[in-house]
């Protein structure tokens, strides 16, 4: 059912894209210079390339900087498994020991009786 109702949404925006894309292939001129005035520094690309990656760059900016943020909730995350680790070795060592004990105390019973 998941799988039907990712279909169901992905097609349609895929042949939406592809109409647009098939719509926009005039080039366009892309002027990299800061400066105005004639410029060397300039590339022509068909208008649907031009969007999809400046749509594809700000999704990686996206991507990056909420990764960046969230840094220190994956640092307190690790943080904490490795004391959940620290705790469980340390319970599993107690209840050796208790077992141990346990062990101990019934065989002195024994021989006691």
């Amino acid at each position: 059912m998941k799988t039907f109702l990712k279909w169901l949404v992905l097609a349609p925006l895929g042949l939406i894209l592809l109409a647009f894309a098939i719509a926009n292939r005039e080039p366009v001129r892309i002027v990299l210079d800061l400066l105005p005035g004639e410029s060397e520094f300039q590339i022509a690309a068909p208008l649907f390339l031009v969007l999809f990656l400046a749509a594809g760059l700000g999704v990686l900016a996206g991507g990056l900087a909420t990764w960046l943020a969230q840094s220190h909730h994956r640092r307190a995350a690790r943080h904490a498994r490795s004391d959940i680790d620290r705790l469980r070795n340390e319970a599993d060592n107690l209840r050796a020991q208790l077992a141990a004990r346990s062990v101990t105390a019934l065989v002195r019973s024994q021989d006691a009786a």
